[in-house]
């Protein structure tokens, strides 16, 4: 989406002039006086103002005044005929971020214009950056209020201060990284490293140098000495996730380590000390992997000291608003959009849905909503995809719960199967039609056999 460019002058030539630098790269509004330009900014989303420092009835200080006034985050260049020096200072003072002077290069213009453009991406990036790092040092990454995550809460609190270590299960997608960073930021360990390392990602053979680093000439291509993740982690937390993919040669090193609180790097037999606390997390069922032989029990209990178990977003359907809301924010913020939130309808579609990518999948959804999104409208029907539209899994379970019979439920599920797409397409016939990959006559004859109206409610 091409950044907003408004020019504010009372003469149609400076104003077409301008135009015609900028539209190859800008989307330009165009406003004669400093009226029209204060109600533009009421309506629409604006990154630049070029303003005309000499216009009849407000002059344009007086109009970047009111302008900073209306939005400050706005960012203002001066424009004028004359170089004159005590404008340009009262034009810098009141907010202005640069001053130049007619008559002026098209070159000059758009090197100074993608000049404020970029630096405004570095500010919002940075700003991004501070929140999500200020965020990330206490619970509020974590979103939700069901009662699974509450206890949650509770239970991080409690561990937070001690070294005891942590098994976090759950699905994949569910956050169990954000918990285990969680532990850590609000405990006395917080302000020492926190390393994580993911078991499944990292081939078997480099594993072990990973862990625990080597020493050079240890083995070929091993030219220099290797610091691994526990001497990194050592007075903070090592987080192992996918835990159930480690090698069972490693799961004996490990179990080793937990026990004497020491390592060796491979090539050197000499002992180094540790002091971390392991946090853990699988998606998989431990328990079954003992059972099969894949996993060590010894282990197991090592690691299981404190279990804490996360349950999917399909059990907490109550957190789903809070979240969508929550990742609507955060995308709002790094994409600069303005987009104010999820009508009724969409809200509904979002909590029926059964995410199997839970709390990942929600957040891909929301910034492919917000990216592809060309205004500030709110989120409705039309912006959700089909697949979770139209999702059965939690109408059945509904249906299956009010002990219809089969051809009833079947009914049923087609009703509200039409009743989304028309209301996804704004009942227009046609296009619901084709999402639903039926003929429009065959709408028409279902929904009269169903009982549906085709018109709008």
């Amino acid at each position: 989406m091409k950044p907003t460019i408004m020019v504010v002058d009372d003469e149609l030539g400076a104003r077409q002039s301008l135009e015609v630098i900028l539209e190859d790269q800008f989307r330009v509004l165009l406003a004669e006086s400093g009226r029209e330009a204060l109600e533009i900014i009421r309506r629409e989303t604006v990154d630049l103002i070029l303003l005309d420092v000499h216009m009849p009835d407000m002059d344009g200080l007086e109009v970047l005044r009111r302008i900073k006034e209306e939005e400050e985050g706005i960012d203002v260049i001066m424009v004028s005929a004359l170089n004159l020096a005590r404008k340009a200072v009262d034009a810098i003072k009141l907010g202005a971020y640069d001053y130049i002077t007619k008559p002026y290069e098209p070159e000059d213009i758009l090197s100074t214009v993608h000049r404020v453009i970029q630096q405004q991406r570095l500010r919002r990036e940075l700003d991004f950056l501070r929140k999500e790092v200020k965020e990330s040092r206490g619970l509020d990454q974590i979103v939700g209020q069901s009662k699974a995550m509450v206890e949650i809460y509770n239970l991080i609190k409690k561990v937070a201060f001690t070294s005891t270590h942590i098994l976090i299960t759950g699905e994949s997608g569910t956050g169990k990284e954000l918990v285990a960073r969680s532990i850590h930021n609000q405990g006395d360990r917080k302000d020492k490293p926190f390393v994580a390392i993911n078991c499944a990602a990292i081939p078997s053979e480099l594993m072990e140098s990973e862990m625990f680093g080597h020493e050079k000439g240890a083995f070929t291509g091993a030219h220099t000495r290797t610091i691994g993740k526990f001497e990194h982690a050592n007075g903070g937390t090592l987080f192992l996730d996918e835990i159930s993919a480690l090698r069972s040669d490693l799961q004996a090193k490990l179990l080793r380590v937990l026990q004497e609180k020491e390592i060796e790097r491979i090539g050197s037999n000499k002992p180094i000390k540790i002091d971390i606390r392991v946090i853990s997390a699988t998606n998989t069922n431990l328990e079954e992997a003992i059972a099969q032989g894949k996993f060590r029990q010894d282990l197991y209990f090592r690691l299981n000291v404190v279990p804490i178990f996360i349950p999917p977003l399909r059990e907490r359907r109550e957190d789903i608003p809070l979240l969508a809301q929550h990742f609507l924010n955060k995308f709002n913020t790094l994409y600069h959009k303005k987009i104010p939130g999820f009508s009724e309808k969409a809200m509904n579609a979002l909590t029926r849905y059964h995410w199997p990518g839970n709390i990942r999948e929600l957040e891909n959804l929301v910034e492919r909503i917000v990216v592809l999104s060309s205004g500030n409208e709110q989120i409705d029907l039309k912006h959700i995809p089909m697949e979770i539209l139209l999702s059965s899994e939690q109408d059945i379970q509904d249906l299956m719960g009010r002990e219809m019979g089969l051809i009833k439920m079947r009914d049923e599920f087609e009703r509200r199967v039409i009743l989304n797409a028309l209301e996804a397409c704004q009942w227009n016939q046609s296009e619901a039609a084709r999402m639903l990959k039926i003929s429009r006559n065959h709408l028409i004859q279902k929904a009269k056999q169903l009982g549906i109206l085709l018109r709008k409610p």
